[in-house]
C-alpha cells in the first residue's frame, strides 16, 4: 500500500531551511517519494496553523521512514533543526 508523508511546517530561519529543501528533495525522490504538494494555497479548518505544508507519495510506510532514517535525509534535516517547527506524519493510503 502507499503511503503519504505529511508535514506541517512553520519556518524560523528561511536561509537554513531553504538549504535543507535543497538537499530533502532528491532524498525523498531517491527513496520513491513523489510530491503531491509543496507549500501552496491552504485554509486552516483546525489544529495548530502552519504556513508550510508538504504531502509527498511513497510505494509504501516502510519506504518513507527508510527515506526519513537515510543518510541522505538525516544531512538535509540537520539543517532543519532549530530553523522550523515541524509536524511530520507518514500515514498509509486507504485502498
Amino acid at each position: 500500500m502507499t503511503a503519504l508523508w505529511i508535514a506541517h511546517v512553520t519556518v524560523t530561519d528561511a536561509e537554513a531551511y531553504g538549504r535543507y529543501a535543497k538537499l530533502a528533495g532528491p532524498a525523498i525522490t531517491a527513496h520513491g517519494g513523489v510530491f503531491l504538494a509543496r507549500g501552496g494555497r491552504y485554509v486552516q479548518l483546525e489544529g495548530n496553523d502552519r504556513a508550510r505544508n508538504v504531502v509527498a507519495r511513497f510505494p509504501s510506510v516502510e519506504a518513507a521512514v527508510a527515506c526519513y532514517n537515510s543518510p541522505d535525509y538525516q544531512e538535509a534535516l540537520s539543517h532543519a533543526q532549530g530553523a522550523a517547527v515541524r509536524d511530520l506524519v507518514v500515514v498509509e493510503e486507504s485502498a
